[in-house]
């Protein structure tokens, strides 16, 4: 059955069996081109779900509920945590991408609740995960849709606009789903893994961008969130999926740095657990699990110029003091003080063994700084 799934024919045959299925069983009201209504509205939650090194975001509103993304393969804390929150059915799932820190979870969350639709972006992976997700579908009683980039559909209150993909390119994060959220006044964008050139493409076709939360692309990963799509979208707050000590650095030092540079709040399912918005469609409150204490993330005077309070100002600091800094020892911190003044953190790029990777790791440890000579 497996093998079947990746033969063209059969993915065709699947694919129509499953349109057919969401032509003749959704009745839930996912309906295009109805706008939101512009009074005080119930409230809505949207929960970003500490799933580790992965995605998982739950939207709820008083008429719907969604799941954008379900999580890694290799863990089991989508469904106890829905669970929890009091869901019962599943309105719309979405997988932004096939890769297993996105869909991981899906069967187990196909098996544990109804859902009544499911989209994919509709690029294909050989995974053993993808063909689980696909026979999860398929012996569900969801409808299907791969949207495309200009739909725009609503749940009640709730405008879901399709922001990308405009098509299948076999990219699986540039092919990555991402959607507008729009209630009332409230704007929410969630990106998936886009990258850089899918950004550009966005930008490129006229979409409005601009969005009240962001969801970072690629768990922050310096591949996404280009300077020009962030002013774009232009966030008063941004949330980043990513696992504490992953080992790919995310979320990267540039992009950090960038959103400080910009005002905007940072939340990190790694620092502060799960977290939780609400809105009532005319302002909205951010709540977390928990609140790190002392992190460079949160603090914009570790990116910013100027040192804080226990800080090691890199043109000032004594030997001693500099081998405190990742990736300064004994021997880098005598070149440090011999190539002194830095007008800059990125001016220790000059210093023998410190490339963009070195450099990132040291901002986000969030100890040096630069103080003007």
């Amino acid at each position: 059955m497996k093998r079947w799934l990746h033969s063209p024919q059969a993915r065709a045959l699947g694919l129509a069996i499953l349109l057919l299925a969401l032509l003749a069983g959704s009745a839930w009201g996912l309906q295009q081109g109805r706008s939101p209504g512009e009074s005080f509205l119930p409230e809505l939650e949207i929960h970003f779900i500490d799933v580790g090194q992965g995605d998982a975001t739950l939207i709820v509103g008083p008429e719907f509920t969604i799941l954008v993304d379900a999580g890694r393969h290799d863990r089991n804390d989508v469904v106890p945590y829905l669970r929890s929150v009091g869901v019962e059915k599943i309105d719309l799932l979405v997988g932004t991408h096939p890769h297993s820190d996105h869909i991981g979870q899906f069967p187990q969350v196909l098996a544990a609740f109804p859902v009544v639709d499911v989209w994919l972006s509709g690029d294909v992976h050989t995974s053993r995960i993808f063909e689980r997700t696909l026979d999860a579908i398929l012996a569900s009683e969801a409808g299907y849709h791969e949207p495309r980039a200009g739909e725009v559909y609503t749940l009640g209150q709730l405008r879901i606009e399709v922001i990308h993909p405009q098509q299948v390119t076999g990219d699986f994060n540039n092919g990555s789903i991402v959607l507008r959220l729009v209630y009332g006044d409230v704007k929410v964008l969630l990106t998936g893994d886009a990258e850089a050139p899918a950004e550009h493409e966005m930008i490129a076709r006229g979409h409005d961008l601009s969005a009240d939360i962001l969801h970072v692309g690629h768990h922050g990963s310096s591949t996404s969130t280009s300077l020009e799509f962030l002013e774009a979208v232009n966030p008063k707050a941004a949330v980043y999926s990513a696992g504490k000590d992953n080992p790919y650095g995310h979320p990267h030092a540039e992009v950090i740095e960038r959103l400080h540079r910009r005002g905007v709040k940072i939340y990190g399912t790694d620092l502060h657990g799960t977290i939780r918005v609400t809105t009532d469609g005319k302002s909205f409150e951010i709540t977390t699990e928990r609140m790190p204490q002392g992190s460079p993330i949160l603090d914009a005077a570790a990116w910013l110029e100027g040192c804080a309070p226990g800080q090691i100002d890199i043109n000032r600091a004594s030997l001693e003091e500099l081998v405190q800094i990742v990736h300064i020892g004994a021997s880098r911190a005598e070149e440090l003080i011999a190539k002194r003044p830095f007008t800059s953190l990125d001016d220790l790029l000059r210093i023998t063994g410190i490339g963009q990777g070195r450099l990132g790791d040291i901002k986000k440890q969030g100890l040096a700084c630069v103080e003007p000579v």
